[in-house]
């Protein structure tokens, strides 16, 4: 046998072998390909949940302030924050729950409540672009405790658990121009005003009508939510809700504001500052002869513990 001859062979033999072994190379490197595990996880939760505990002491001041307290005061005071917000396509869901409880001391009256509410906000939106929703509102916001003002330094009896209480159900348009800013708007809404007490209600406290516990109105709201981070350190929330009532003096708009601005000092030591302002037309017991509406005023300036939830 020639040499040639014998070289074609040996080609044609070993041909297969080297195919088979480049196959199995590429199913191999397919396999590696297959497991890698460095690729990004781009999913969003569809729920954000948190909050924030606080703990002040510190020194307050009101003005006019309906449900109770002193002029000023040494305060202590805490807060609790809780958020959950939901995101799905073209749904979303935010609420937000405030609870606080603060007391005072004073020399010449003692120790006394001086602030205590709750504030639920529940908002439901349909997404109709990315800056507007067309969305329903739902807020009931009240106390826990007696509060009492002194006029004259009278100890008066002036408010207590559901009394008084306000329940808004809103159907409207949501702005957000950014996740710092939203305004609601709404010309459709029903406002309840709730008067539990039987000893306010018979006063016709907070515009109930004398010896009834609620009454309904009818009218606009608008309401105002903005919270910024600047930075770890510094944060800013402030609420501002507007509303005017179609079936009495609409151009006398009722003002409820909330402002918190804090400042970590440390990294569970804040400073904060509370300012809440407040004009209701129907809460006449102002004045020279104590039958006007007033602007309501309160500021408590603190420093204690802060932790995120």
């Amino acid at each position: 046998m020639s040499r040639s001859v014998l070289f074609l062979l040996l080609l044609l033999g070993t041909t297969p072998l080297f195919a088979q072994d480049a196959i199995v190379r590429k199913l191999q490197q397919e396999s590696l390909r297959q497991i890698k595990r460095d690729i990004p996880d781009t999913s969003k939760k569809a729920w954000v949940k948190g909050g924030a505990y606080s703990l002040s002491i510190g020194q307050g001041s009101q003005s006019n302030w309906a449900a109770g307290g002193d002029d000023f005061s040494f305060t202590v005071n805490t807060t609790l924050r809780l958020y959950s917000f939901f995101k799905k396509k073209k749904h979303s869901w935010d609420n937000t729950l405030d609870i606080s409880f603060g007391y005072i001391n004073t020399t010449s009256l003692g120790s006394r409540k001086n602030d205590d509410r709750f504030d639920l906000l529940s908002k439901y939106g349909l997404s109709l672009n990315k800056k507007f929703n067309l969305a329903t509102l739902v807020n009931f916001r009240s106390q826990f405790l007696k509060g009492y003002t002194y006029p004259n330094n009278v100890k008066t009896f002036a408010s207590a658990f559901l009394s008084p209480a306000y329940l808004v159900i809103s159907q409207g348009i949501d702005f957000k121009p950014n996740k710092e800013l939203s305004i609601f708007v709404s010309p459709v809404t029903s406002r309840w005003v709730f008067v539990i007490d039987s000893t306010l209600a018979a006063k016709g406290e907070y515009g109930v009508k004398l010896n009834t516990h609620s009454i309904n109105q009818n009218g606009a709201f608008a309401t105002i939510g903005y919270q910024k981070a600047f930075n770890k350190m510094v944060s800013y929330k402030s609420r501002l809700d507007l509303f005017s009532n179609y079936k009495k003096d609409p151009q006398n708009v009722d003002v409820f504001m909330t402002n918190t601005f804090s400042a970590k000092v440390a990294r569970i030591i804040a400073f904060s500052w509370n300012v809440d302002m407040v004009y209701d037309d129907d809460v006449r017991i102002f004045g020279p002869d104590n039958t006007s509406p007033g602007l309501q005023f309160k500021s408590i300036i603190g420093v204690g513990l802060q932790v995120k939830i």
